[in-house]
């Protein structure tokens, strides 16, 4: 009996710590985009990354002026990465998002702010329980305005003190964004009694909550 449960502790233990999803046959959901294709290209894109994508996706998609988050990979030289070969460390890219919004409502600053204040950006090539390049901390910019908007964020993050610890985050400029498997997209949504959702990506989300109220739409859950 002893014996059986320490298996099924380890078994347990590595299910709820790692940012690995089941099969693609077992995580099949229809996918029902809130805006569609055409609608989302009257708005402005901004792209991060900040661990795994499931947690982040769900954080941004809680903010008021976002109208469309999508999971991907970015940030590498690869073309066309499969999650297979992101999510086990075979390329340079890493676990992202793609965040439509709207200027009107939200600025690219707050989505900054939104940015760092979800993740811990001193952890390098960490975040959480995940561990590797692919859950790094990057904050990407298509312009010199949002150059300039990161890292006068981050000057005044470490003018405050805010962390003990130096920022890791890369400031990189944005080339190619790939979309992840149409499984990811909204898996935190379609999961919910996933254990890595249960005891990562909804306690990360509700931190965010906790800390940004005045910027959560009306029916985040």
């Amino acid at each position: 009996m002893k014996l059986l449960q320490i298996i099924l502790l380890g078994v347990l233990g590595f299910t709820t710590i790692s940012c690995q999803s089941k099969t693609k046959s077992e995580q099949k959901h229809e996918i029902i985009a809130e805006v569609t294709p055409k609608e989302l290209q009257q708005y402005e894109t901004a792209y991060f990354a900040s661990g795994c994508f499931w947690c982040v996706e769900a954080i941004f998609e809680s903010v008021k002026g976002v109208k469309e988050v999508v999971s991907g990979y970015s940030g590498g030289k690869e073309k066309n990465p499969t999650y297979e070969q992101v999510g086990y460390g075979r390329t340079t890219h890493a676990e992202a998002v793609e965040v439509y919004y709207d200027p009107k409502v939200i600025s690219f600053e707050t989505l900054v702010k939104v940015f760092f204040g979800s993740h811990d950006p001193t952890t390098l090539n960490r975040q959480g329980p995940d561990k590797g390049a692919q859950y790094r901390s990057i904050a990407f910019y298509k312009n010199d305005s949002e150059k300039k908007i990161i890292n006068d964020y981050i000057s005044k993050l470490e003018k405050e003190k805010v962390y003990s610890a130096p920022i890791t985050t890369e400031v990189k400029p944005f080339t190619v964004f790939y979309d992840a498997e149409d499984y990811h997209q909204d898996y935190e949504k379609n999961n919910p009694n996933n254990s890595y959702i249960l005891n990562v990506s909804v306690p990360r989300l509700k931190r965010f909550q906790a800390k940004f109220p005045e910027l959560l739409k009306d029916q985040s859950h």
